[in-house]
């Protein structure tokens, strides 16, 4: 009995401290669907389609509102026009990371894209200026990419034809290509490691993809459950070991006056700076930025082509016109270049449709405002998560006509010219944009055009029955398991 009491008085205590936190902030956070005490509006939400919840509740509340994940209010941004007077027109203020509990707990603030403050700008700062001017040694990062892309044109013409899963494949040209920066060498597809390191990203990916991830979200002391956490915990926790014996393998090998690789120059910059004690540059942060840069180089991009063959599977007749314009402007005897890009507009738009159509990551890695901050009517303090909605950019009907629609068309004006959309936000936008965007556009656009160049996609089933619909559409949209024939041409 004596435990019942203490429980209700500390509940009783919490409810109490909710209600006056919402009545403190009521009149200057904008407004939104009324919460409930400790859970917020996280029943008024579908865990497996927030995105979806978050444009029903946007025509409610108009393109500014608030709503609470358990006890913590989210300024939610919906549309084009608030996306973008946050992102770029008030950037510095809305340039902090907001929180994101399963992954804060594994980086605990540290690398590039979950750091925030001055630790953020000077690891980004310093990652940007590596990832432009070391030029992958002595290739440039379009040959890694070619030569990358032939050889997972090698081990497709080893299945045969015969119906194989693209998962591990496709993953492996991305992954291999910031390998070569971060480590300056690549892996053979058959090496066990690599293969398990890829595995891990898939699983996080997908597990970060969960309803149950929403749920801890809001509420991170369920982490004493058992739950998929566990699993992005334990392949965490195996990557960074991975992560370790590199970095140990080239502390050994350095030569301050040759760096090779990214490892090289952050390794020298630590040395730089040995005697700040206030210096980003440290072992624990050098292991964080290379785990984001890993994660982000390789699992977006997998994905995304991963995707992008599944839409071409259901679409036949738009895989052919691609082909046709291969053929028009490349042809068979020589490697797609960057070159091209320019004289495929119809390539080009499809590579974009693709990202539009997909809406790899709905509602955007969490903002935060970096101070207290006046936006619109409104005022958000400082420290406030911000969500923004990139669906309600990419799906604009009024920018793209018929946004559920699969229709390279969004992208080319009535000449048959590709045409560019500010409202292109597959990459967010501001000074959060993705870091590693011109590497992905590259990636994307090499490696579909050399996987058409050399082969048909043909689907076990008829097109129409194929569902592109997603398994899990939380943090990313992650696509339905499937298999397909690649038919050498």
């Amino acid at each position: 009995m004596d435990l019942f009491i203490i429980l209700a008085i500390c509940l009783s205590c919490l409810i109490l401290l909710f209600l006056w936190n919402g009545s403190n902030t009521k009149g200057k956070l904008p407004p939104g669907p009324t919460p409930l005490p400790i859970v917020g509006n996280i029943l008024q939400l579908n865990s497996k389609n927030i995105s979806k919840s978050i444009s029903m509740l946007a025509k409610d509340y108009g393109p500014v509102f608030t709503v609470y994940f358990g006890m913590k209010p989210t300024v939610v941004l919906h549309g084009y026009e608030a996306i973008k007077e946050a992102l770029i027109d008030h950037g510095e203020e809305f340039s902090g990371r907001g929180s994101f509990p399963v992954i804060d707990r594994i980086t605990q603030g540290l690398g590039v894209i979950f750091s925030n403050g001055e630790r953020w700008k000077q690891t980004r700062r310093f990652s940007v200026m590596v990832l432009r001017n070391m030029g992958m040694g002595k290739k440039t990062v379009e040959d890694q990419i070619q030569e990358e892309a032939l050889c997972l044109v090698a081990a497709l013409k080893k299945t045969n034809a015969s119906p194989c899963d693209p998962t591990f494949l496709l993953g492996s040209v991305p992954c291999n290509v910031i390998s070569a920066v971060i480590f300056q060498n690549r892996f053979d597809y058959s090496d066990k490691k690599f293969q398990t390191l890829i595995k891990y990203f898939n699983e996080n990916f997908e597990n970060v993809s969960t309803p149950w991830i929403q749920l801890y979200n809001a509420f991170p002391f369920l982490r004493v459950l058992p739950g998929s956490h566990n699993v992005i915990f334990k392949n965490y926790a195996l990557q960074i070991n991975f992560i370790l014996e590199k970095v140990k393998e080239h502390q050994e090998s350095l030569d301050i006056s040759n760096p090779r690789d990214f490892i090289d120059y952050f390794l020298i910059q630590m040395e730089k700076e040995k005697h700040n004690k206030q210096s980003e540059f440290t072992m624990d942060n050098l292991v964080a930025t290379i785990w984001d840069m890993f994660s982000a180089g390789t699992e977006t991009t997998s994905t995304t082509l991963r995707y992008g063959l599944l839409l071409l599977l259901k679409h036949p007749e738009i895989s052919a016109k691609v082909q046709e314009e291969i053929d028009q402007v490349v042809g068979k005897n020589r490697r797609p270049c960057m070159q091209d890009r320019s004289r495929m507009p119809y390539t080009d738009a499809v590579v974009h449709e693709i990202q539009r159509y997909i809406n790899l990551v709905p509602t955007n890695l969490p903002h935060a405002v970096t101070q207290d901050t006046r936006f619109r009517e409104y005022f958000i303090p400082k420290g406030t998560t911000i969500l923004t909605h990139l669906s309600s950019v990419l799906y604009d009907d009024k920018e793209f006509p018929n946004p559920e629609k699969f229709d390279p068309g969004h992208f080319l004006d009535e000449s048959g010219n590709f045409k560019k959309s500010d409202y292109f936000m597959a990459f967010s936008a501001g000074k959060r944009a993705c870091a590693g965007e011109g590497l992905a556009r590259m990636e994307l656009f090499l490696i579909l055009t050399t996987i058409l160049q050399n082969f048909t996609l043909k689907p076990l089933v008829d097109p129409k029955d194929i569902d592109t619909t997603p398994v899990h559409r939380g943090l990313g949209s992650v696509p339905p398991f499937y298999e397909l024939c690649f038919i050498p041409v």
